[in-house]
C-alpha cells in the first residue's frame, strides 16, 4: 500500500486443498473436503490489508471457518483477487461464483443468509476464470496481491 490509508472492501481467496481431508470447522462440525481449489469470498470493511495478510499468517487463532481450511497443511492461497470499496459485496460475488462452483453448505456465511461463501472446484483455471467472471458481472474491477504489495 502507498498510502496510509485504512482499506476497505471484498476479496476472494483461491485456496489449493492438495488432497481429500476431513477437517472440524469448528460450530460446523467435520466437513469432508475433496481435494482441489476453492474460493473463499470475504469482506474487511476494517482493514482489508490486514485481513488479507492475517489469511496468509501460517500461525493464528482460529476464528473464521476459512482459517480452519487454511490451517491444514496441505492448503495453501494460491491466488488473491479483490476489489477496494466501502459497500460490503461478499454476498454479490458469492452468488456470481455460485453458479459454477460447488457449494460447501454455511461456510463463511454465519452472518447472512447466503447458502455459502466458499466453493469447490476441481480445476484451478476453472476457479480463476470463474472469481474473474464475477468481479466483472458486477462491473468490478478486481486487483490482486501486487496491487497491495503484501
Amino acid at each position: 500500500m502507498t498510502n496510509n490509508a485504512i482499506l476497505k472492501g471484498t476479496y476472494c481467496l483461491l485456496i489449493h486443498l492438495k488432497q481429500n481431508s476431513q477437517i472440524n470447522v469448528g460450530k460446523l462440525g467435520k466437513i469432508n473436503f475433496k481435494g482441489g481449489y476453492f474460493i473463499y469470498v470475504g469482506s474487511a470493511l476494517n482493514s482489508l490489508e490486514a485481513r488479507i495478510k492475517r489469511h496468509l499468517k501460517d500461525d493464528k487463532k482460529l476464528f473464521w471457518h476459512v482459517d480452519y481450511l487454511l490451517a491444514v497443511k496441505d492448503a495453501e492461497i494460491d491466488n488473491v483477487q479483490f476489489v477496494i470499496s466501502n459497500k460490503k459485496l461478499e454476498c454479490d460475488l458469492a452468488s456470481q461464483i455460485s453458479k459454477n462452483g460447488t457449494i460447501i453448505t454455511d461456510f463463511g456465511c454465519s452472518d447472512c443468509k447466503c447458502e455459502s461463501h466458499l466453493f469447490y472446484f476441481k480445476d484451478c483455471l476453472e476457479a480463476n476464470k470463474t472469481c474473474h467472471h464475477a468481479f466483472k458481472k458486477l462491473n468490478l474491477k478486481s486487483k490482486n496481491l501486487d496491487d497491495l504489495k503484501i
